[in-house]
């Protein structure tokens, strides 16, 4: 401001110093004072001129202050989130996918899926001798039972990830709310993010482990009554079934 000041007060000066001096000498171009030529016109212009020079050199330092402002600006943005929740929210993911991988007996593979349904479940299985009914009777109980308990066991770990979760929602908004450029803010918003995809594999692994226990417990309650279907055709036989008729009494 104050350069800007000077700058305008020795061009307001140079226009009054050549406006008085022409007229003053309206016909002579330069006047000898002390044996030194002086020309007002020339000493004007050199004023405008160390003027504009020095006006020029104030944008220049404008210029270099905005560029040291944006380049401040861009390290500010391109400066990294110190905060990362990346390694708790896989090791809570690993912990789930660990109590999936201890899935008792009938576990979450196909062929060994297909495998106890063609032993255990199926028509075939209900042709065979009366200790193998009851054999499968009991494969069957085991099943539905392992599988509750892995159920259980899924949800406890789930509910057992609830604090870190919160725990590292809490330290992200406060690190995006802190934020001191994008690329902070954009590192935040992707690991809230992340927070959300492991609470969305939790609640996949608490479903999965249910409809697991559901369905072997289903399947198990519709072997039974095929079980009982021929187990009751067998306890009849070939006999001829009962015929009521007329009763005598006390020899009438």
């Amino acid at each position: 401001m104050k350069a800007r000041k000077f700058v305008s007060m020795l061009a307001a000066g140079a226009a009054v110093l050549s406006v008085s001096v022409g007229a003053m000498l309206p016909t002579a171009a330069s006047a000898q004072i002390g044996g030194v030529v002086f020309d007002p016109r020339n000493y004007a212009q050199n004023i405008l001129t160390a003027a504009r020079t020095l006006e020029q050199i104030n944008n220049q330092i404008r210029q270099l202050q905005n560029q040291a402002t944006s380049l401040v600006n861009e390290a500010r943005n391109l400066q990294s989130l110190p905060l990362t929740v990346l390694e708790p929210l896989q090791a809570q993911i690993r912990q789930t996918q660990a109590l999936l991988g201890e899935a008792q007996r009938v576990a979450y593979d196909v062929r060994q899926i297909e495998r106890e349904f063609q032993n255990n479940y199926r028509a075939g299985a209900m042709t065979g001798p009366q200790r193998m009914l009851v054999q499968g009777a009991e494969a069957r109980w085991q099943n539905s039972v392992g599988a509750f308990e892995d159920a259980l066991r899924v949800q406890a770990g789930v509910v057992g990830n609830i604090d870190g979760t919160r725990g590292a929602i809490d330290s992200l908004v406060g690190s995006s709310q802190s934020a001191t450029g994008a690329l902070q803010a954009a590192q935040a918003g992707n690991q809230l993010l992340a927070v959300q995809a492991q609470q969305l594999a939790d609640l996949t692994a608490t479903v999965t482990s249910l409809a697991r226990a559901q369905s072997l417990d289903a399947a198990a309650q519709a072997a039974a009554k095929a079980q009982a279907r021929e187990q009751l055709r067998r306890f009849l036989g070939d006999r001829r079934p009962y015929v009521p008729g007329n009763a005598r009494l006390f020899g009438n």
